[in-house]
């Protein structure tokens, strides 16, 4: 009696358990029992519950043909599945399916009848009493759609184990086991969808965009995703808000006045169809147009918004969908649908009163308030207010009605239950086929099919690997997710029935590399419903190429303004944060939009001014040959021989070094010429200044000196003078080689200088060695100008002492300008400065050495004769010999006076003195010059104190070479002895 007692009370509980939940329900029997919660209803009827009286359920208003279909996709994989010979042969699955109304309350309320049996069948009474009656416990559950009303769910699931398998909840939230032990989906993890939307805005290089979530667990983390990836891509947020469907008209208004203010005109919304709803409806009545909205998956094809009427304000949207799959049979099984037929399934009737605007003759207390699209409002059936539908006749035709219950041309949700079906099948294979040894439990045991637990289920599910129907893998990764890919949509109006289709118009392979993952195709995309123009959507206009973004103190980063790259940097892309510098040797264009190679700069041949320097040079090394030509051709002239002419020859030579030295200071400078300008220079005008410096020492001595000796003869001898030019120069040239030795100079290519232009130059190596180069120079050439200057008075003809001294002259003020303009000069100006010192110091040397002797030999050979000569180096003898007799004289006549005033008698000499007069019969110019010439020269000097008249005479050139010896020997002898003798030697010395 007491067992009898224990399983009547079992089997009245267990009955009463089975009828917990919402009465409206699709149920069928099985072995082994599964869930399903769908959102058959969009939301519930707000009532006010007073608590006058027992609270009554809710009612569930405003029918979701959608909803209805993927109820319908899981009846017909569990019915595939039944009758399918290989996949659980034996064993037949049954289902219990409610309707959450898109709402948390009734998917509590129906997960509460999956919990309460399956705490029963913890009981364990089956020892007491065998129970025929007894409905097998719910061991996984199929749903629920929305995120939010998921978390709700797998929290009471996840206490008893029981595995949930969601085909729409994509909030990431649910990926944290953690908490939810027992969630697992067949949907995308909405982390990937959120960083899809962030690279579709950076595609089109939008940066001002606003966004509107969801006020529940499936808007608020996904836009908070989203602003995470917008931030790592200077993506800036106007506004963000947040909505419900239950959210009043005032806030509705105040988001609304957002919208309308805001200058974005990108608009990411992550928000299911019904909480979008009442925002959209407002949009619509204000006409706030031309916004670009982006849709995430939950609303991206939902039937709610994408209305006809909705389109003009809605019609550039941008949406993310599933990938389609494929249910053979399916849509033959969409047809079959009829209330007469589909006893097991309790929203079948409400269904068919939907879709034909019927009431079926028996009444229903949960026909619906709210009608499908255009359908008037009214009352539902069982109230007496049947007679505002007509009745139903039962034979009305499902495909003559067009409804989103018969859209599956993308099958993309209902795909998803599909699977999420046959995994936990395949789950439930597993374990009827496992292998006792191998399974997953302890020591390898199996669970037994025939008493299966839903926590055994969940275990198999984690390790869940087939291939489904399409030949993809299937497996949950750690956090209980699929990796699945979305196809990106945009709406279009459709030309035939005015209806809103989607158009793909590209994909999101969450596979592939970063970078590569997003593909889109622009021409397929039409912009609020007809425009090919990707709208604008910054804060700040784009900054075009050359420019950069400059940052506004107080603003977001995506609001710049535009400023120009500095000269040197460039930017060649839109809107570029930064301007990149140009490689060492580019420099940016006029518009800083790209670089090209600096200008390149150097005392070339080809410009004016180096070609003027080369014509100058030029000119220096015609002239020098000519000079040279001319000394060759005129050698045995008395001019030529009276300038010592192998030094002349030498001093020419170096002179053509100089000029040509100058030549490789211009052209592009390059190792071995930077090496050869400098030495090359500097030995050149050392040769020059050395031939000049012992030409004019040689003449001084031997007019200074009282007796000409042997000994003066063979020191001042032609090879001795050639051994000191070449001591002088080798000095320069020891100091070049320790130069190229120690520092080598080399081409050098200077960016300093000017940013745009690079200067290749000569760096010299060492400073200290060029001014030891010069300064030594210089050293000779000071020296050389004492010299000459002290020589100045020398015969004109012999000498010309007084223009080498004025050559030196010009010699020091070239060179100590050179020095100032040297330092304060770059680029190709230094080397243009040193060869315009070259060529001057160069041409006054030859000017003031050379000119006036050429002269004389061309146009005035009547000077240049032996009588000429002589009777310049005579006159000059006889003026030294006239100062001493008058020094004498005065002397003479200063100690007379100082002993008495005694007057002394004169020197005899052959100088005739007239003092205070004039010669009293002058002959005239041209007679006395003729004279002069045939017999010898007459000049008069002048005193202080007096004039002096010098008579000399020669003998005829014509004499013989014996007696011209004779004579010089004799005038030699003589000279020892008076000093008359000592001028007419020197006379004779210059043509020896």
């Amino acid at each position: 009696m007491t067992l009898y007692s224990c399983c009547l009370i079992l089997l009245l509980f267990t009955w009463n358990t089975a009828a917990y939940g919402p009465n409206q329900r699709a149920q069928k029997k099985g072995d082994i029992i599964l869930g399903g919660l769908f959102p058959i209803h969009f939301g519930v009827a707000a009532k006010d519950q007073d608590l006058k009286s027992r609270p009554e359920s809710v009612e569930c208003i405003r029918y979701n043909f959608r909803g209805f279909r993927w109820l319908q996709a899981m009846i017909f994989a569990i019915e595939e599945i039944n009758s399918s010979p290989t996949l659980l042969p034996n064993m037949t699955l049954g289902y219990r399916i409610f309707d959450t109304c898109n709402t948390v309350s009734k998917a509590l309320e129906a997960t509460l009848s999956f919990v309460a049996q399956n705490k029963i069948d913890s009981l364990n009474l089956d020892e007491f009493c065998n129970c025929s009656e007894h409905i097998p416990s719910t061991i996984a559950v199929v749903g629920a759609t929305g995120s939010g009303i998921s978390t709700a769910v797998a929290n009471l699931l996840g206490l008893f184990y029981i595995p949930q398998v969601s085909y729409a909840s994509s909030s990431r939230l649910l990926s944290n086991k953690n908490q939810f032990k027992s969630f697992l989906r067949t949907i995308p993890n909405d982390e990937h969808q959120a960083t899809a939307m962030a690279d579709i805005i950076e595609y089109f290089r939008w940066n001002w965009v606003g966004t509107i979530a969801a006020d529940d667990d499936y808007g608020r983390p996904g836009i908070e995703k989203f602003r995470e990836e917008a931030e790592e891509r200077d993506i800036c947020i106007d506004f963000s808000e947040l909505i419900s469907q239950y959210s009043d008209e005032e806030e509705i208004q105040q988001v609304v006045e957002v919208i309308q203010n805001s200058t974005a005109r990108v608009i990411v919304v992550f928000s299911s169809g019904p909480d979008l709803e009442p925002l959209i409806k407002e949009i619509v009545r204000r006409n706030i147009t031309g916004k670009i909205w982006l849709a995430s998956e939950a609303w991206a094809s939902s039937s709610l918004i994408a209305m006809p009427e909705f389109f003009r304000v809605i019609g550039s949207t941008i949406g993310f969908a599933l990938k389609a799959g494929q249910i053979p049979g399916f849509r033959e099984f969409l047809q079959k649908v009829h209330p007469k037929k589909s006893t097991n399934n309790g929203f079948a009737k409400e269904f068919w009163e939907e879709t034909f605007n019927c009431y079926l003759p028996d009444g229903s207390k949960n026909s619906p308030t709210y009608f499908h699209k255009g359908h008037e409002e009214g009352l539902g059936a069982g109230n007496g207010t049947a007679a505002f539908r007509p009745p139903c006749t039962g034979d009305e035709n499902i495909t003559s009605v067009e409804t989103p219950y018969m859209d599956y041309t993308h099958l993309r949700i209902s795909y998803n239950v599909y699977l999420a079906v046959y995994s936990i099948a395949h789950a439930l294979q597993d374990i009827y086929t496992c292998t006792p040894g191998k399974g997953l439990f302890t020591n390898g045991s199996c669970a037994d099919i025939k008493k299966v637990e839903a926590w055994q289920v969940l275990k198999h599910l984690r390790h869940l690997n087939f291939t489904n129907n399409m030949g993809e893998q299937v497996d949950f990764d750690e956090f209980g997710d699929l990796v699945g890919n979305y196809s990106i949509i945009n709406w279009h109006l459709s030309p035939e029935d005015g209806s809103v289709v989607f158009e793909e118009v590209g994909h999101y392979n969450v596979y592939a590399k970063k970078g590569e993952r997003l593909f889109i195709n622009e021409n397929k995309i039409l912009w609020s419903g007809f425009s090919k123009e990707v709208p604008f959507s910054n804060c700040s206009r784009d900054c075009l190429p050359g420019t950069r973004k400059g940052i506004i103190e107080g603003e977001p980063t995506c609001c710049f303004e535009c400023v120009d790259c500095p000269d040197g940097e460039y930017s060649d892309e839109t809107d570029a944060s930064a301007c990149d510098k140009c490689p060492e040797d580019y420099w940016s264009n006029e518009n800083h939009t790209s670089c090209i190679p600096k200008q390149i700069e150097f005392l070339s041949w080809t410009e004016p001014f180096g070609i003027a320097l080369t014509l100058f040079a030029v000119l220096g090394i015609f002239l020098t040959s000519f000079v040279l030509g001319v000394f060759t051709k005129f050698r045995n002239t008395p001019i030529v021989k009276a300038t010592n002419r192998e030094l002349s020859y030498l001093l020419l030579f170096s002179l053509l070094c100089c000029f040509s030295s100058s030549l490789f200071f211009i052209g592009e400078p390059q190792n071995w010429t930077c090496r050869l300008r400098q030495p090359a220079f500097g030995i050149s005008f050392v040769l020059c200044i050395s031939c000049i410096l012992v030409k004019t020492n040689r003449v001084l001595l031997v007019f200074e000196a009282k007796i000409p000796t042997s000994l003066h003869r063979k020191w001042w001898g032609l090879n001795l003078q050639f051994l000191l030019v070449f001591l002088c120069t080798f000095v320069q040239i020891v100091i070049c080689v320790i130069w190229l030795y120690t520092a080598p100079p080399s081409s050098y290519r200077n960016h300093e200088l000017e940013d745009e232009i690079i200067f290749i130059t000569c760096h010299e190596g060492s400073l200290m060695a060029l001014g030891f180069l010069i300064g030594y120079t210089c050293l000779l050439a000071a020296i050389c100008f004492f010299f000459a200057f002290k020589s100045r008075k020398l015969p004109e003809n012999f000498n010309e002492a007084k223009f080498i001294t004025f050559s030196m002259l010009i010699f020091f003020i070239v060179w100590i300008s050179f020095i100032p303009a040297y330092a304060s000069t770059y680029g190709k100006f230094v080397s243009a400065v040193e060869v315009i010192a070259i060529l001057a110091a160069s041409f006054g040397l030859l000017a003031c050495i050379f000119f006036n002797k050429v002269y004389i030999i061309l146009f005035k050979p009547s000077r240049n004769t032996i009588e000429e000569v002589r009777c310049s180096t005579a006159a000059h003898a006889f003026k030294v010999a006239a100062r001493a007799t008058l020094r004498r004289s005065n002397v003479s006549r200063k100690r007379s006076n100082s002993l008495g005033g005694s007057t002394g008698s004169t020197p005899s000499s052959s100088i005739s003195s007239k003092s205070n007069h004039e010669d009293p019969f002058p002959l005239p110019a041209s007679a006395e010059r003729q004279r002069q010439q045939q017999r010898g020269c007459k000049q008069k000097v002048s005193f202080g104190s007096g004039t002096v008249t010098l008579s000399l005479s020669f003998e005829e050139p014509q004499k013989n070479a014996m007696a011209n010896r004779n004579a010089k020997h004799r005038n030699s002898l003589e000279a020892q002895n008076s000093d008359d003798s000592l001028m007419r030697h020197r006379a004779l010395l210059p043509l020896q």
